[in-house]
């Protein structure tokens, strides 16, 4: 005779959830939310081969708000002003590989790199030769007479809104003395729409000579800086006359540079020379008249 169950409870059924066979919401691809934010991790190129899939997809991700997020973050700089053109547009004409160079006098262009990207909140820029913090801004009535008395200058009219700095290096045919045989390091700065406008890639907007100023001695590096006025006095400003911080030991030749939110600086270290060539070019827009590039060009005597 079989043994007794102890338990006091008779077989019962099952009290946990049964399967149900009721259709469960799907994750939609195409949210629009979803993707929007992930568009937010994806570079130009990223975006641009997953627009081209389908036109929900293009129609989703070329919308100008995730583009002026991406140009945005990839220029690593806060937010800018109302601009004229579409900002995938922006994004190609910052990241496209292109420089000033690309469009004319390539024959003379050797190399680049890119800086980065700062602003101009004022129409005011300051120019200068040397990295030496001024105890105040020059105060000459021309930019030439500016260029003699302090080695740097003040440019009124500058486009505001975003600007792209990159260091060129460019054979010393592109200046006018036929005695040089070397190279000429340029600093290369332009406001983010310039490629975008006609008068640029037609060729009516071209350079000018504002000034030249030269050193005849010995001078330990080449640098230039360009920065807003209107942010002189900004601790973001001090960052770039803190030569320590990004300025190459005496003997590293390879060229540094410097970028803060309103301002771009760079220093090659010399060996032993007898001075330095200085010229400063501006481009103006045809259609404003407010200077949308600048160049400084230093060149060994």
């Amino acid at each position: 005779m079989g043994k007794r169950l102890r338990v006091s409870k008779s077989i019962c059924s099952c009290a946990s959830p049964r399967f149900s066979s009721a259709p469960i919401a799907s994750f939609s691809r195409h949210d629009m939310d979803i993707w929007t934010e992930i568009a937010k991790y994806l570079d130009g190129k990223s975006l641009m081969m997953l627009a081209a899939t389908n036109k929900w997809f293009f129609s989703t991700l070329m919308d100008d708000s995730i583009w002026k997020f991406a140009c945005l973050r990839d220029l690593q700089i806060p937010d800018s002003p109302e601009v004229r053109f579409k900002w995938s547009k922006l994004y190609a004409s910052a990241f496209g590989g292109s420089h000033s160079y690309s469009f004319r006098q390539k024959e003379k262009h050797i190399d680049w790199m890119r800086i980065g990207a700062f602003s101009f909140d004022s129409p005011d820029a300051f120019l200068m030769e040397n990295l030496i913090c001024p105890p105040k801004l020059p105060t000459e009535d021309t930019v030439q007479k500016m260029l003699d008395s302090d080695g740097s200058c003040i440019l009124h009219s500058i486009k505001t809104g975003i600007w792209i700095a990159d260091l060129q290096l460019v054979r010393c045919p592109v200046c006018d003395l036929n005695t040089c045989d070397g190279t000429m390091q340029v600093l290369d700065a332009r406001h983010l729409e310039l490629f975008l406008n006609d008068g640029f890639v037609n060729g009516s907007w071209g350079y000018e000579l504002v000034g030249s100023h030269d050193i005849k001695r010995h001078v330990n590096s080449a640098s230039g800086g360009i920065l807003d006025v209107k942010h002189f006095k900004s601790p973001y400003t001090a960052d770039l006359f803190n030569l320590k911080s990004w300025v190459g030991k005496s003997n590293d030749w390879q060229p540094k540079a410097m970028v803060t939110y309103n301002a771009v600086a760079i220093n090659t270290n010399l060996q032993d020379n007898d001075g330095l060539h200085i010229k400063y070019h501006v481009m103006t827009s045809g259609d404003t008249g407010e200077v949308v590039a600048i160049r400084i060009s230093q060149q060994l005597l």
